[in-house]
């Protein structure tokens, strides 16, 4: 299996994890978004110390991806916080229609921080891809007062799509995958845990659990994006995270019974139709 192919299938076993932590994260009801980012990067802070832990190198790092590391953690951090203020202030439909502009940024980023050369076909695919979520999440803003929450989740767009570049850096750099899930992680926790302390929701059994299998998949879903953006540039996968959105309605339907409509139906069909024809595209370069 190429790299390439190797990115491909990461970065959708990322969407498919991420898709699963929202689901996660909506069955645990009404908590404070802090409290479920501190959730959400606890347990993956914990796999991937049990991974560096057995490890050969263990904590052992480049001081000079030090730099690399902070700008990750930063805007990752601010990519989750922005994203979980979004969901609350937003329409869910807006906020997941700006979040997914973080593709966009990534490639943007990639081309001016790594000199990643785009092609004008993955330019096409990756607006095609965009053009087709529309269908799906239907974004409508309705009133001028989802102004800052709307530019809230654009610098959240932008953080993650920074974030995801650094990944690329910092691997390319030989950085080890653990040793960047567990540094972002643990910068997440400390960056939540003050405001946890001092204004902490009481949770029932049944929610902390929740919150743990949210964590749960955001560790495979931080894994998987790590080594998808180790083994391939964003101008090749990304286009690819778009499956996310698939994901979540199957498990609109099977768990909410949510129906997708005509609409949304034609927009998954674009998306698959463009992932399939990038993944030719993508084989026939490397061949």
């Amino acid at each position: 299996m190429s790299r390439k192919t190797k990115g491909i299938c990461f970065i959708i076993l990322s969407a498919f994890c991420f898709a699963l932590m929202n689901t996660f994260v909506r069955l645990s009801g009404d908590l404070p978004s802090m409290q479920k980012s501190f959730f959400r990067n606890l347990v993956a802070m914990l796999f991937a110390l049990v991974i560096l832990l057995r490890s050969e190198g263990k904590f052992q790092f480049n001081r000079k991806n030090l730099p690399g590391l902070l700008a990750r953690s930063i805007f990752g951090t601010i990519g989750i916080l922005c994203n979980y203020y979004a969901v609350d202030h937003l329409l869910l439909s807006d906020a997941s229609m700006l979040g997914k502009l973080a593709p966009f940024f990534a490639i943007i980023f990639s081309y001016f921080i790594l000199k990643e050369k785009v092609t004008p076909i993955q330019c096409l695919a990756i607006v095609v891809a965009f053009c087709g979520s529309l269908f799906i999440i239907k974004p409508g803003f309705s009133s001028l007062s989802n102004t800052f929450p709307a530019l809230i989740a654009t610098l959240g767009a932008l953080g993650a799509g920074i974030a995801y570049t650094m990944v690329r850096k910092l691997s390319l750099n030989g950085e080890r995958g653990p040793f960047i899930v567990f540094f972002f992680s643990t910068f997440s926790c400390l960056v939540c845990l003050p405001y946890l302390l001092l204004f902490y929701h009481p949770m029932t059994l049944q929610q902390l659990g929740f919150l743990l299998l949210a964590g749960l998949s955001a560790a495979g879903g931080q894994f998987s994006v790590t080594a998808a953006y180790s083994n391939a540039p964003a101008r090749e996968i990304s286009v690819f995270d778009y499956s996310q959105i698939v994901f979540a309605a199957l498990f609109g339907l099977i768990l909410f019974g949510q129906l997708p409509d005509t609409l949304s139906l034609v927009g998954y069909l674009i998306i698959c139709s463009v992932s399939v024809c990038m993944f030719f595209y993508n084989k026939r370069q490397s061949d």
